[in-house]
């Protein structure tokens, strides 16, 4: 069994921003369980990790939030995707698809290859 791996900030922010726009208004922890489902269960979110994640965004603008019950009727702080934060995750994503493509580049060069 593979070790469940932290995930780094900004890619978390990046994360939160997509699962919020995929489904909508959801808690602090409603998001950390739906980033571990769908790493398969590879990547780990504690609270101490996104919760700084969800103010900072808050602050940006990216996302907003407000309270309401949970699922379990208990109080819970509910983030929800603004206009701004649809438009920094489409930035987001074009600069990681072009990151994500410089790296592959990298991985397929082989010894005595310039080009």
């Amino acid at each position: 069994m593979k070790q469940k791996t932290d995930v780094q900030q900004g890619t978390l922010a990046l994360m939160v921003l997509k699962t919020l726009d995929v489904l909508g208004p959801l808690h602090g922890y409603g998001v950390a369980r739906r980033i571990e489902q769908i790493s398969g269960d590879l990547l780990s979110v504690n609270q101490g990790t996104l919760y700084p994640v969800l103010l900072r965004l808050e602050q940006e603008g990216s996302v907003a939030s407000e309270w309401g019950p949970s699922e379990n009727n208990r109080r819970a702080r509910f983030y929800r995707l603004t206009p701004a934060g649809r438009k920094a995750l489409q930035e987001e994503k074009r600069d990681w698809e072009q990151t994500a493509a410089i790296v592959a580049r990298f991985f397929d060069v082989k010894a005595g290859e310039l080009s």
